[in-house]
């Protein structure tokens, strides 16, 4: 992959990733803090920030890095929360905009580098699309599903399809997710169909899940 995401393909993937890029390894998944195995499909992960590393925790281990205090440590816990803002409309022009050239996408602040990063899902894995900042605040900025975003550990997915785009505010790791099932599946030109029956279902299931932002209480 290019850019300062995660690397998901290659010896040196962190196991957290590895279940996405390839083959179920016969062994179990375990926590990479303490070693006890976890859920090979519902564990949670940790971001380790110098790295730009997903490491897979079980539940205690995250809840360590999910105390108030710890938001700026090396580890992060990935927050397990997903939003929507219906009122958040993004037209054709928008999306010409961010240049992306497929009709997925996923943006999130590295703070390290204190900018954006927008990446999205290629056969050759995640691919970074250079983004200016006044382009990334004209066309999501203002939404409020920006101003709750969490740096390095959750993202705004983005999808456009017949003719409008939804927005969502998601983990980190399930841009991820996406990122590996689009490299394992995708044939020819447009991905073929199996990826696009994968892609509907991911998004289908992120929808069920997401949560009006109305209903969080917050803005």
């Amino acid at each position: 992959m290019t850019g300062p995401g995660i690397r998901t393909d290659g010896p040196r993937a962190p196991r957290g990733l590895r279940r996405f890029a390839g083959p179920r390894p016969p062994r179990p998944e375990t926590c990479e803090l303490c070693g006890v195995i976890v859920p090979g499909e519902s564990h949670r992960h940790l971001v380790e920030t110098e790295k730009r590393t997903l490491l897979c925790a079980c539940t205690p281990c995250a809840l360590l890095f999910d105390r108030p205090g710890t938001a700026t440590g090396r580890m992060r816990a990935v927050p397990v929360r997903y939003l929507t803002d219906p009122g958040h409309r993004l037209d054709d022009g928008a999306w010409e905009l961010l240049q992306i050239p497929v009709g997925v996408a996923f943006f999130f602040r590295n703070a390290a580098l204190d900018r954006l990063v927008a990446l999205y899902p290629s056969p050759a894995g995640a691919t970074e699309s250079e983004l200016a900042p006044e382009t990334w605040q004209t066309v999501l900025g203002t939404g409020r599903l920006a101003e709750l975003l969490e740096p390095d550990v959750e993202a705004l997915l983005l999808r456009r399809s017949e003719g409008r785009t939804e927005c969502y505010l998601v983990p980190i790791d399930i841009c991820y997710e996406l990122v590996g099932r689009m490299r394992l599946l995708w044939q020819g030109f447009d991905g073929g169909s199996e990826a696009r029956a994968a892609l509907r279902e991911f998004f289908a299931q992120v929808e069920r899940r997401a949560r009006v932002l109305a209903e969080e209480g917050v803005r």
